[in-house]
């Protein structure tokens, strides 16, 4: 049975690979795409790349970088866009992590643009009078769920340093779409009609995304943000400064703290000492490639290296990516690195972390819990959290977050070999639903265990004031011989992991160009079931992965892969058919 569905996707994978090898040289604009639309091509150029979720959004990157400036330029006005076009997954009232290579220094840096949680929060902030969680929903929508925004103090902070263009010039692609208008998507109107009740709980968010009979706004619909265009207006005139003090932080305090029936503590005080972190990479070696990413108060870094690391002994390659046997190694690797993450990752400017979760004898040992490539699923009993190496002694509890799909990535790659791979969100679609001067605030504070303790030992990922809320964005950009060759990164909530690392495997294992991993159907398995992607070949596989001992279940999984590989030929962009975005290249 199982060399029956291994065949099966080996015929599906066969299509995908044929649909991927009608490529495209293009700094043309590909169509624009909804979610669940057929393959995308290649992208190949020899200059320049840019890879975004929303084709205005990468055009306004392109734009940039025509212009003549780099990597971080475009950075800026990519973000600045996609915070108008695609206002459920990112923007200037959310945060982000940017993974930067710098060519002329020949470093990887990381800033961390993460939400903060208000001075005056606390681990009751998610319990009701009688000590338990809230409901989820309960929590995101008003001002209880609001952290103190990260994006627009990271974008200046990356600009300040590595900018090359005038930082107002990189403002006038959003403006000039904000004043002159953009089409409802089919995508944005999908999720418009699918949070249409709480976005009508709000007056601002009610008149902006519905019509005046409260109907969702149509596909084609002309939608104009001239409140947007001035706070854009604002910031490219003062800088950040507008932004964290002022009318905007008055008005962004003011609706969080009067939000009815669910108010939050953010102050003026609050956004006025936001920082951003610079911190190092986190790296790990995988077949001679160095894979590198965003450090606590993320766990991408971590949890894809912990699986990459306990994968790394099995011959994934000769098993490939139709066998089952290959989704069972994977399954089960990402089992035990989600148990790590539930016992000890948080945010390490308050919670002291082991030192060794990527130490390679412990790694080794827990690989050895997996057993030979024929081997069953590992049973519930023995999936825990390991006991790594540590210079100091902590005990934590189990970690109640529920981390939604939302969130958005993108990645450029500019003339001089600059690196852009950065994951940006305002947490659950629409994040609060709290809108202020034409965009939302984000949900980011439930990113945080709701439950501060568990069985009377403290949760790493409790709220504390100034914390950071754990997250599973997962920005990576790949080294070979001590240069990037590969950028990449998804939204998706904690699946964020489980799709970078199935992408990585791909190009890394299974020689797949970027277009064809990002393609290849998911398999996720974070918590014991396996997740198979509706709709596609992955669904053939639930009788063998059923035979091996796991719950199958088939369901949307909508990643939102964007990324660029390096090769010695030129620049290959890649961009999810599941969302709408694209990749653009040029001379």
């Amino acid at each position: 049975m199982i060399k029956t569905f291994a065949l099966l996707l080996c015929l599906t994978l066969a299509a995908v690979l044929a649909g991927a090898a009608a490529q495209e040289t293009s700094d043309q604009v590909q169509p624009e795409l909804a979610t669940g639309a057929t393959a995308k091509p290649l992208v190949r150029a020899s200059g320049y790349m840019v890879s975004a979720a929303n084709p205005h959004a990468a055009r306004a990157g392109q734009r940039i970088i025509e212009a003549g400036g780099n990597a971080i330029d475009a950075m800026v006005a990519v973000q600045l866009v996609l915070g108008l076009v695609e206002p459920q997954s990112s923007g200037l009232g959310g945060g982000a992590f940017l993974v930067y290579w710098d060519a002329a220094g020949e470093e990887l840096i990381t800033f961390d643009g993460r939400e903060t949680a208000p001075a005056a929060a606390d681990g009751n902030l998610f319990l009701d009078e009688a000590g338990e969680p809230l409901k989820f929903f309960d929590a995101v929508i008003g001002g209880r769920s609001v952290g103190t925004p990260g994006t627009v103090k990271l974008l200046e902070a990356a600009h300040s340093r590595f900018g090359r263009l005038p930082w107002a010039d990189l403002f006038e692609p959003a403006i000039s779409l904000a004043e002159n208008g953009f089409e409802i998507s089919p995508r944005l109107n999908a999720l418009i009609t699918r949070s249409a009740e709480s976005l009508a709980r709000f007056a601002p968010t009610r008149a902006y995304f519905l019509s005046e009979e409260g109907v969702p706004l149509f596909v084609g619909t002309t939608i104009i943000n001239q409140a947007y265009a001035d706070t854009l207006k604002a910031i490219a005139a003062e800088g950040s400064a507008a932004f964290y003090s002022g009318a905007i932080a008055a008005d962004i305090v003011d609706t969080v703290r009067r939000a009815p029936g669910n108010p939050g503590l953010l102050s003026l005080g609050d956004l006025a000492g936001y920082r951003i972190k610079e911190r190092p990479p986190v790296c790990v070696d995988y077949r001679g490639y160095q894979v590198c990413g965003m450090g606590p108060p993320s766990s991408g870094a971590l949890t894809v290296g912990q699986i990459l690391k306990l994968v790394e002994p099995f011959d994934l390659a000769g098993l490939g990516p139709a066998d089952p046997a290959s989704w069972r190694i994977i399954g089960d690797a990402s089992r035990l690195a989600f148990a790590d993450r539930g016992r000890y990752m948080a945010d390490s400017d308050f919670v002291t972390m082991p030192k060794g979760l990527l130490n390679e004898a412990y790694l080794a040992a827990r690989s050895a819990l997996l057993g030979t490539a024929s081997a069953p699923a590992l049973a519930p009993d023995q999936v825990k959290p390991g006991d790594p190496p540590r210079d100091h002694a902590g005990l934590y509890g189990e970690d109640a977050s529920l981390e939604l799909p939302s969130t958005s990535h993108f990645s450029i790659v500019d003339r001089d070999g600059n690196v852009v791979s950065m994951t940006t969100t305002i947490e659950n679609g629409f994040g609060s639903r709290l809108m202020v001067r034409g965009f939302l605030l984000n949900n980011e504070l439930t990113d945080f265990s709701f439950r501060p303790h568990r069985d009377g030992v403290p949760v790493a990922n409790r709220v504390e004031g100034g914390k950071r809320p754990r997250s599973s964005m997962s920005p990576t950009i790949v080294l070979k011989d001590g240069k990037p060759v590969l950028a990449i990164g998804s939204p998706g909530g904690s699946r964020i992991i489980g799709y970078v690392a199935k992408t990585l495997i791909a190009v890394i294992d299974w020689k797949l160009d970027i277009q064809q991993a990002i393609e290849l159907p998911h398999l996720v398995n974070r918590f014991g079931a396996f997740d198979l992607e509706g709709g596609t070949a992955a669904e053939t596989l639930a009788p063998a992965l059923g035979e091996l001992g796991y719950e199958t279940r088939a369901r949307g999984l909508n990643s939102g892969l964007h990324g660029i590989e390096i090769t010695d030929l030129g620049l290959e962009g890649g961009a999810d058919p599941r969302r709408e975005g694209v990749a653009l290249g040029g001379e």
